[in-house]
């Protein structure tokens, strides 16, 4: 039994540093003095400072950030509304809904990014032959009309795209709430003399809260980390942090794409945790209103 313990442990030990060996470099020359990624100059913050003073980066930093905002509060929004629905539908439409819910989370980042992408370059061409064809007949008809529908990849697009990938994992992560939730707790309310937006707001919101912040987490650390669907969805105007990493590493490998790599996984690090924490401290409560629920 102690000889299994061992190799179980010398197991997880050789698992996790295969794992983030190469993540612990990065981040120590992210540090380095010298501008080479295998000989160790000295400490230095220099490429951090140069890191905030690069433009393209300030700029795809923004962009990154506005498009992960809007995307999780919108697909918070849209993706609470849904589970709502699930849950209220029969048991076989609840699992077909659920089914075709889940495909975006197994199916591969580029057949997603690539088919959005060619669903708004024929949503472009489109508008644009309505264009055409509305000017043609405001000419025939004489009236000093001029339409101009345009549509190309760009931070719409990309907005969309973000949405689109976000409200699945809000839609998993409010479910479970939903079948914890007693639903003579909201009849009570309406029986008390609360309207149904009153026992909404006041009754089930409450409940399902843990649920809606775990989906927006989620929904945000994978938008700011995603690289595939932005990369098909973005246009050539807008760019995200990934993407510059991605042309950034294409000319070469420089201690300023190391410090912005370490400061991307220290983000999205900060945000697991969070998440993690959460989780432990509902368990934790849950656990705790158990024991006081046997004890009376």
């Amino acid at each position: 039994m102690k000889k299994n313990g061992f190799v179980s442990r010398l197991f997880l030990v050789i698992m996790f540093l295969f794992l983030y060996a190469p993540i612990f470099v990065l981040i120590v020359f992210s540090f380095n003095d010298s501008k080479s990624n295998a000989v160790w100059g000295g400490f230095t913050l220099d490429w951090y400072l140069e890191l905030f003073q690069n433009r393209t980066v300030l700029d795809a930093l923004q962009t990154t950030l506005l498009v992960s905002i809007l995307a999780t509060v919108i697909a918070t929004i849209a993706g609470t509304a849904a589970a709502l629905g699930f849950s209220s539908m029969r048991r076989r439409a609840r699992t077909a809904c659920l089914t075709v819910n889940n495909i975006p989370l197994t199916n591969a980042d580029i057949i997603t990014g690539v088919s959005m992408m060619l669903l708004f370059v024929f949503a472009g061409q489109v508008l644009a032959d309505l264009s055409a064809w509305l000017n043609e007949l405001s000419v025939v008809e004489s009236a000093n009309l001029w339409f101009d529908f345009e549509f190309k990849l760009g931070f719409v697009t990309l907005l969309i795209a973000h949405i689109t990938f976000d409200i699945p994992y809000v839609i998993l992560s409010v479910l479970p709430k939903i079948r914890q939730l007693d639903p003579n707790l909201a009849e009570a309310a309406l029986d008390l003399g609360a309207t149904p937006m009153t026992a909404f707001r006041k009754v089930v919101l409450p409940e399902l809260m843990p649920g809606i912040i775990n989906g927006a987490l989620i929904a945000f650390t994978m938008s700011i980390d995603d690289f595939v669907i932005s990369y098909f969805t973005a246009g050539s105007q807008v760019s995200t942090l990934s993407m510059v990493v991605y042309s950034m590493v294409r000319r070469r490998v420089s201690p300023e794409i190391n410090a912005l790599s370490t400061l991307m996984f220290v983000a999205v690090l900060a945000l697991l945790i969070i998440i993690n924490l959460r989780q432990a401290r509902q368990e934790a409560a849950r656990a705790r209103d158990r024991r006081i629920a046997g004890r009376s």
